[in-house]
């Protein structure tokens, strides 16, 4: 089992590839780690050293692997943060010219250009390419709340809202839409929803709201959830898995009252996590 992941990475702390690739490996996934950053920390410490790499360099990188056969036996691409628009060119050139080799290999997109707390922050030109070619590309999309509403171009503040949505963005090419860090109307005080969207069913995870707001826990996310659909798991299940283990990472991480999410302290979790939270089909919440 192989994934391809393209994301940023930092020397300290836990975002981007420094987020997902541990995560991965512990479920006994190869993965083939691409950098479109080489940054000292995340963005929010003091200082910040490194940068965003030359759109050059990537492409170079994944010629790269290419020629020493990682798409011919890889069974994901999983992207991330891009850095530039012409980094989000580059990953959108690689995953059409991989798609058309092989249309069955699954893509996950997670588009991270913003949060609820600092809106989007990415450069401007970056979001246009994501929503218009990468979507597009895309088997799997797991954005957050904020990035989803700008992906769909319309406010979702209840359930029925995030699905309506989230099937006008199916019929651009994804099979599959995960919003995450679901804050809703209908979300109960103390919780926090993730809903899982497809053509013909829908579910939803509730998990308890935790005092702490760490950097790196939708890269983390989507790197469980690819771990699960890599190891043949459907819908649901890889929805339970990923939600579940975030949540025990993020609870570790809060016992310890640290800055930087407790990952690798959290090994045994991240494939048993101590609680499992079970979705909920769309079915069943038309009664709530």
């Amino acid at each position: 089992m192989k994934v391809i992941s393209i994301q940023s990475q930092v020397a300290f702390g836990h975002v981007g590839n420094s987020a997902a690739v541990f995560p991965m490996q512990m479920h006994g996934i190869d993965v083939v780690a691409v950098p479109t950053t080489l940054l000292s920390n995340r963005p929010g410490y003091p200082t910040l050293r490194g940068r965003v790499l030359d759109a050059e360099l990537v492409a170079d990188l994944l010629r790269g692997i290419e020629e020493r056969g990682a798409v011919d036996d890889a069974s994901a691409i999983l992207s991330g943060y891009l850095g530039s628009a012409r980094i989000a060119t580059v990953v959108a050139d690689f995953v059409a010219r991989v798609k058309l080799r092989r249309p069955a290999l699954l893509y996950l997109l997670d588009p991270v250009l913003g949060d609820r707390d600092r809106g989007l922050f990415v450069q401007a030109d970056i979001p246009p390419l994501v929503r218009d070619r990468l979507c597009r590309l895309a088997d799997v999309i797991t954005p957050n709340h904020l990035e989803f509403e700008w992906l769909a171009g319309a406010r979702a503040a209840t359930t029925d809202e995030v699905i309506t949505r989230a099937r006008a963005l199916l019929a651009r090419g994804p099979s599959t839409v995960i919003v995450t860090s679901a804050e809703l109307t209908d979300t109960p005080e103390g919780e926090i929803d993730t809903l899982a969207v497809e053509r013909s069913r829908a579910f939803r995870v509730r998990t308890p709201r935790l005092p702490i707001s760490p950097s790196g826990t939708g890269d983390l996310f989507a790197a469980l959830y690819t771990a699960a659909r890599v190891l043949n798991k459907d819908t649901p299940d890889a929805l339970a898995h990923a939600a579940s283990a975030v949540f025990a990472v993020l609870e570790r991480t809060a016992a310890r009252g640290t800055v930087e999410m407790r990952i690798v302290e959290s090994a045994n979790f991240l494939i048993h996590p101590p609680r499992r939270f079970e979705p909920i089909p769309f079915e069943s919440l038309r009664s709530d």
